[in-house]
C-alpha cells in the first residue's frame, strides 16, 4: 500500500495515494456557504465539480494551524513590547533613582517562561529561536549591573552603558522578534488535498500544512486503533471513524485517514448517515 504523509499541526496523517486526485496551494479563494461546521471552509471548483473543503487542523486539533500561528505571532508581538517597556523602566530607574521592579532573571519574564518551555518541529523556527538566548539573557543581566554602577555614584556611566546596549543587544533582540514572526508567516503555506472515492471525481478537499513524504507499507505494518485506545487515549466517535489505523514512523505514528468518513454527499448518505453528521456539510 502506497501512502502520502502530510503534516497537520504537530500531527502526521497519511492518505492512500489512490485516494488523492491532486494537491494545490491554498489561496483562500473559496466560495463560502452557510454552515455550522467549524471545519468547513467553503467550496472550491475542481474541474467543474463544486468540492467542499475541510480544515483538518480543526478536525484533529480543535484549532486551525492559521489560528495557532496568529496566536504565536501575537505572543511574540506582546513579548517584544514587554522588553521595550522593560528597557524604558530601567532607564527611568537610573534617571530618577526609582525602584526597578521588572524581572532581572531572563527565565522569569513572561517571554522567558514561554521561551524555555516552547517546543516546535519547525527546524527553521527552532534555529532562529535559539539565537534569542544570548541577547535576551544579556539584556536582563544589565539591570543589576547598571543599577550597581548608578548606586556607586556613576549615573552617567550607567546611562552611557545603557545607551550602548540599546543600539547593540537590544536592537539585536528586537530584530529577532521581527524575524521570528516573519518566519512563522513564511513557513505556513497550506495546501488542499483533493480526495476521491472512485479515482475520477473529487470527494472532499482537505486543508493540511505541508506534504511530508511518501511511504510504502504492508497491511501487517498498520496497527489497529484499538492499540491506541487500549492505552487510555480517548477519541471522540467522529474522529475515530476517520482514522483507519496507525503506522510507526520512528518514535512517532502517522494516522491513516479515510476521507470517506469526513463527508458523505447526499447520494451516498443512504447508509448510516448519522456516522458523518458531525462533519457533514448538509
Amino acid at each position: 500500500m502506497d501512502l502520502i504523509n502530510f503534516k497537520v499541526g504537530k500531527k502526521t496523517i497519511s492518505l492512500k495515494i489512490l485516494d488523492i486526485l491532486l494537491t494545490e496551494r491554498y489561496e483562500g479563494n473559496l466560495t463560502s456557504l452557510p454552515n455550522k461546521n467549524p471545519s468547513f471552509l467553503g467550496i472550491k471548483d475542481y474541474m467543474g465539480t463544486p468540492t467542499p473543503i475541510f480544515d483538518l487542523g480543526i478536525i484533529l486539533n480543535d484549532k486551525s494551524s492559521h489560528e495557532v500561528n496568529r496566536a504565536l505571532i501575537q505572543l511574540l508581538k506582546d513579548r517584544e513590547q514587554d522588553h521595550k517597556a522593560w528597557l524604558s523602566a530601567l532607564e527611568q530607574s537610573l534617571l530618577h533613582d526609582l525602584p526597578f521592579t521588572k524581572a532581572k532573571d531572563p527565565h522569569q519574564c513572561e517571554f522567558g517562561q514561554w521561551y524555555y518551555n516552547f517546543k516546535t518541529d519547525n527546524e527553521d523556527l527552532k534555529a532562529l529561536l535559539a539565537r534569542f538566548e544570548q541577547p535576551h539573557s544579556q539584556l536582563h543581566q544589565l539591570a543589576d549591573k547598571l543599577l550597581s554602577i548608578a548606586a556607586q555614584g556613576d549615573k552617567d556611566g550607567a546611562l552611557a552603558l545603557l545607551e550602548k546596549e540599546r543600539i547593540t543587544t537590544y536592537v539585536k533582540l528586537m530584530r529577532l522578534f521581527e524575524s521570528a514572526r516573519e518566519q512563522i508567516e513564511l513557513d505556513h503555506k497550506p495546501i488542499i488535498v483533493f480526495t476521491t472515492l472512485d479515482g475520477r471525481t473529487p470527494h472532499v478537499g482537505l486543508l493540511v500544512d505541508q506534504v511530508e513524504d511518501n511511504v510504502r507499507c504492508n497491511e501487517g505494518d498498520i496497527k489497529p486503533l484499538s492499540e491506541l485506545t487500549n492505552t487510555g487515549f480517548d477519541l471522540d466517535p467522529q474522529t475515530k471513524r476517520m482514522m483507519t489505523g496507525l503506522i510507526k514512523r520512528g518514535k512517532n505514528h502517522s494516522v491513516i485517514i479515510d476521507p470517506a468518513a469526513i463527508f458523505r454527499p447526499q447520494h451516498l448518505a443512504n447508509v448510516e448517515p448519522e456516522e458523518t453528521e458531525a462533519y457533514g456539510l448538509f
